[in-house]
């Protein structure tokens, strides 16, 4: 009876522990996964974190007006106008950018011919650096452009015409990193270039309304994120 009951005790305390092993692996299994959750919402938090407002949505703090063309805040955007002059202006970044990840958002609401400008420099309304497109349909928005340069250095997809929305909010992400510009338009990559006179520039953002008037622009959600 003693070597039975022996016996029984061992598959007893054998069945205890390996129910206690069964247990710690499986709490030791959700902590890892929740520890895996909380990393990877704290890396995207952070990701998104590392992105800094442009334009604090009450005044133009921070940029300067060029030229006599309309530039002001309403409803917490930033509008472009065209004014009697009818002529170039722009609304620059006090603050010059080398590489960066832009992201904003704009609304044509009549002709819409502007643009985004970056490691830009301005005397009056002569502007020196490179121009994303922001312009009416089949005008490649989204393309690339050299004022006062070389002009058009890559132009978008003829079937890429479709993405912009005329009369509707466009989101555009522009990448400028060393000598590489990647631009983006409602989640559509739009062109890439890579060009040794745009590697060495730095110089301010700054947005364009362009001349000939009729022209109104809206922009909200300007934010940037500085890269190494």
């Amino acid at each position: 009876m003693l070597k039975n009951h022996r016996i029984l005790s061992w598959v007893v305390a054998g069945s205890l522990f390996a129910a206690c092993q069964s247990n710690s692996s499986q709490e030791t299994a959700q902590t890892d996964a929740t520890d895996s959750a909380a990393t990877q919402s704290l890396s995207a938090s952070t990701q998104e974190d590392e992105f800094k407002p442009l334009f604090n949505g009450d005044n133009l703090d921070g940029w300067q007006v060029y030229g006599t063309e309309k530039w002001y805040v309403e409803e917490g955007q930033i509008v472009c106008e065209s004014g009697p002059d009818k002529q170039y202006g722009y609304l620059a970044t006090t603050q010059p950018y080398k590489n960066f990840i832009l992201e904003l958002e704009f609304k044509q609401e009549a002709d819409g011919n502007s643009g985004v400008f970056f490691r830009s420099s301005i005397e009056g309304t002569t502007i020196a650096g490179w121009q994303v497109e922001v312009a009416p349909p089949g005008n490649d928005t989204g393309a690339i452009y050299e004022s006062y340069g070389r002009g058009w250095l890559v132009q978008i997809p003829e079937e890429k015409e479709n993405i912009l929305k005329m009369g509707e909010w466009n989101k555009m992400r522009i990448e400028v990193i060393d000598d590489k510009v990647t631009t983006y338009l409602n989640g559509e990559k739009m062109v890439e270039l890579e060009d040794e006179k745009i590697g060495q520039a730095t110089g301010a953002i700054a947005l364009q309304i362009h001349d000939g008037g009729g022209i109104k622009v809206r922009w909200r959600n300007l934010k940037v994120k500085e890269m190494a």
